[in-house]
């Protein structure tokens, strides 16, 4: 998984899930090669990867040994990782749309990791508890429509959505969507602190964690429910209820397209030619966790935008670990953290290869960018759950 040896490092994630569906183990060789796979050696397996054109050696039980034994030496910092089922996984995200609207269901498509899609009202019904991983699309769990209001209140794609999400709002038996995506939002925390995985991007990040700090107070202006929210509402904030975000300064003007001071988009002054990010470098032996989820060929990565593009470093709170952050300006862009029994990552931006999205752009092909190491980061963390839990060092 080396930059110089793997063609297709996307669709090596696809194999490993394939091989585990197999009910085969696999080693993820943590730090070695760029965070290769130790597969068992079998002409399907083979065949697969010749099929799917991933790139890969086929070595010795001598040679086998050696690199373990190498591995597992003190003095190396790297560890070998046993991956022993296949995570079951679902992608948040409303009925209508399709697999190019969202990074993750785009590469898990390329990729050929199989997913299952769910919504409002499979989660308010408990349907998470027969998954192992929750990816949250875009979403806006505040019930604010994306805050989109500004731009784009006139254009009929707005309507029909703000039209289709009070009508579920409505069936589920809600008076606001602001409330409906609030009991949400609580069912995606109960998830996690029972054992869950959850890996959010872009918007999905901080309105969640805003909506749970503002359970039973009224955030939202009269043209997304109808009424004026409360007032003095800030003060209201309950930041011990969130994942990740503390002290943070709500966006009150419903004209501006931001939800939040934890979100960088408006505070950054970084130009597309600068704008990479650094993966921190943890220790495989002591820290698999995150050593895992920064698996990469390279270690600086193309930044990109989104609604949510990275977070305010001082409003990330102590117990949530930076994996990776821009070094111009301190920002976060990469985070992880334990809630409970579970745990969640949050990624800021839309498309690790489509650096500022815009509505009504052409979907990315990711058979032009099959070596994306932003888009790998995505894939570490869906390959995460299948890791045999060992109690962490530290």
């Amino acid at each position: 998984m080396d930059a110089e040896s793997q063609k297709n490092h996307l669709k090596a994630y696809g194999i490993t899930f394939w091989v585990l569906n197999k009910e085969l183990k696999v080693k993820w060789l943590l730090n070695y090669r760029g965070g290769s796979f130790l597969l068992p050696d079998t002409e399907a397996i083979q065949r697969e990867c010749q099929i799917r054109g991933v790139s890969f050696e086929v070595i010795s039980d001598s040679k086998t040994e050696s690199i373990l034994e190498d591995i597992a030496s003190p003095s190396q910092n790297m560890e070998a990782v046993i991956l022993e089922k296949a995570p079951k996984i679902a992608v948040y995200t409303p009925k209508g749309n399709l697999p190019w609207d969202d990074a993750v269901t785009m590469v898990l498509t390329y990729a050929e990791i199989p997913y299952e899609t769910v919504y409002d009202e499979e989660v308010l019904n408990d349907g998470l508890l027969l998954f192992d991983w929750l990816h949250l699309h875009h979403e806006d769990f505040t019930g604010q429509y994306g805050k989109f209001y500004g731009a784009y209140k006139a254009q009929s794609w707005y309507i029909n959505e703000k039209k289709e999400a009070e009508q579920l709002a409505t069936r589920l038996g809600y008076s606001k969507v602001s409330e409906e995506k609030r009991d949400v939002a609580i069912k995606i925390r109960d998830y996690v602190i029972g054992g869950g995985f959850m890996f959010a991007m872009c918007s999905a990040t901080d309105s969640f964690d805003i909506a749970l700090s503002a359970e039973g107070i009224d955030i939202c202006e009269p043209m997304f429910d109808g009424d004026g929210s409360d007032p003095g509402y800030q003060n209201k904030i309950d930041f011990n209820k969130t994942f990740a975000f503390t002290n943070y300064t709500l966006e009150r003007n419903p004209k501006v397209y931001e939800f939040s001071s934890i979100d960088m988009t408006r505070k950054r002054s970084v130009s597309k030619t600068v704008d990479y990010f650094s993966l921190m470098d943890f220790s495989a032996k002591w820290d698999p966790i995150p050593t895992m989820l920064c698996q990469n060929h390279t270690a600086l990565v193309k930044g990109f935008m989104g609604q949510t593009t990275s977070f305010t470093r001082d409003e990330i709170k102590s117990n949530v670990l930076v994996l990776g952050e821009t070094k111009i300006n301190g920002e976060a862009k990469y985070i992880h953290g334990i809630k409970g029994k579970g745990f969640f990552t949050f990624y800021g931006g839309h498309d690790p290869e489509d650096y500022q999205h815009r509505v009504g752009d052409a979907k990315t092909e990711l058979d032009l960018h099959p070596t994306s190491p932003g888009y790998r980061l995505i894939l570490n963390n869906v390959l995460f759950p299948a890791a045999r839990k060992k109690k962490q060092k530290t």
